[in-house]
């Protein structure tokens, strides 16, 4: 029986990827290693977001290196292999295989070949690829990924998605929801729905709106969260839907990149500041209890401090709960390379300093005060350290928990008693269904 060790950095999307290839390799009889040694194949899965992140799976592909033997084969598959192709196989020479995200039908006469000593590369764009008749090979467990939306067309300036993921393409409503069932049957009761600027799927006269309410009243699911919408996406059709569909959680994570209009026309966002916060105050109108989180990009080509202020400005105003934060990262064939004014790497660090500061300062504030109240929390995994339980509320806090690993599944009222920061302690207050 053969081996296969996958290794997977980036985004939700690379998890669920990560699963579909399993399933893919799972036709041609291999099963899954929990680890390098011994494995007939070793595929890192990539991100190539930023360049940190690229560097970083360099070194782990030469740190693999080490177990290969006579017929073993490594590859780099995802976005990082679809951005840089057959150069990869000239940058690593021990890799033996590039695939890009809409090749991975073909992993299986592709390792094949590499065993027999044919090094190849395969990132052509299929935008019929959807993988539709491929089940996934998933970890037990509550939660689930399902790609709704592959693709993206924004093509914002500092952004290599859409040159790694090829144009923006949606599911049908019925495969999703096919998809659903059958997660559901299996004991979810949780999904994510994912796509590059998710909240724009549209298939056949259907809009996001209808997906939500579709997926929302499937049998046995009891939470729908979706991810990473885009700002100017959320139509009153979508927010009603969110506000009316009993099982869509209280949290959105809603990318605003900077809060100076100015950035954002450099970086080609198709919104003003205003038109970002409207979207902010619609939502929290529609659902009072909402928690938000964002992700920031400080150094921006030609940013100022004037701007960087904007930017510090927003996070107070929008009352995030959190924030994912980040130095701008040149990336090769992104039109944001020609942009001149170029923001000294020593104060990019700086002014991110100064708004992880305050982004943790204000999140502090908003989760102490959550401690005290009841909430519902989904039993999800046992935390890294210690004997403890991960949960996690509709509202997106993590909570810790002293309960046994059989709870997993579980849904339970837990008053939160306090938090570290960014993850709360919890107390039994009440046990509910368990689902699996």
């Amino acid at each position: 029986m053969k081996r296969v060790y996958i290794e997977t950095y980036g985004c939700q999307m690379n998890v669920a990827d990560t699963e579909l290839m399993f399933g893919v390799l799972a036709r041609e009889g291999y099963v899954r290693s929990e680890t390098p040694e011994g494995a007939d194949v070793m595929l890192v899965n990539t991100c190539a977001v930023r360049d940190n992140a690229e560097q970083r799976v360099i070194g782990r592909v030469g740190e693999l290196q080490r177990h290969k033997r006579p017929g073993t084969v490594l590859g780099v598959v995802g976005c990082m292999a679809q951005r840089l192709g057959p150069l990869l196989l000239e940058k690593v020479a021990k890799v033996d295989l590039v695939v890009g995200p809409d090749a991975y039908r073909n992993l299986g006469a592709l390792i094949g070949n590499a065993a027999l000593g044919h090094r190849a590369a395969d990132v052509e764009f299929r935008s019929w690829e959807h993988y539709e008749d491929v089940p996934a090979v998933r970890e037990p467990g509550p939660t689930r990924f399902i790609t709704v939306q592959r693709g993206c067309d924004y093509r914002c300036t500092f952004c290599i998605v859409p040159y790694t993921r090829g144009p923006e393409r949606s599911r049908t409503l019925e495969d999703v929801v096919t998809e659903v069932r059958s997660v559901a049957a299996a004991g979810a009761s949780e999904v994510t729905l994912l796509g590059q600027t998710v909240n724009s799927w549209r298939n056949a006269g259907h809009d996001f709106a209808d997906l939500l309410r579709a997926v929302g009243s499937i049998d046995g699911i009891r939470r729908v969260r979706f991810t990473s919408p885009y700002p100017t996406d959320f139509t009153p059709r979508v927010i009603a839907a969110m506000a009316d569909t009993e099982s869509v959680c209280e949290h959105v994570h809603l990318p605003v990149q900077s809060g100076s209009n100015a950035v954002l026309r450099r970086m080609l966002r198709r919104y003003t500041r205003e038109q970002y916060l409207e979207v902010v105050a619609r939502l929290r109108a529609a659902m009072p209890a909402l928690t938000m989180s964002t992700d920031i990009i400080v150094g921006f080509p030609g940013e100022t401090e004037e701007q960087f202020a904007e930017t510090m400005e927003l996070v107070e105003a929008a009352g995030f709960d959190d924030a994912y934060t980040f130095k701008y990262s040149v990336r090769d064939g992104t039109p944001a390379v020609k942009l001149r004014d170029r923001v000294p790497d020593e104060v990019a660090s700086e002014r991110l300093d100064r708004l992880i500061s305050v982004v943790r300062q204000q999140a502090r504030a908003r989760n102490q005060a959550w401690v005290g109240s009841e909430q519902e929390v989904l039993v999800e995994r046992p935390a890294r350290r210690g004997a403890m339980m991960l949960g996690r509320t509709r509202s997106n806090h993590l909570v810790l928990l002293d309960l046994p690993t059989d709870s997993i599944g579980q849904y339970h009222t837990v008053r939160l008693s306090g938090t570290t920061g960014s993850t709360f302690t919890g107390a039994i207050v009440l046990a509910q269904l368990a689902v699996l």
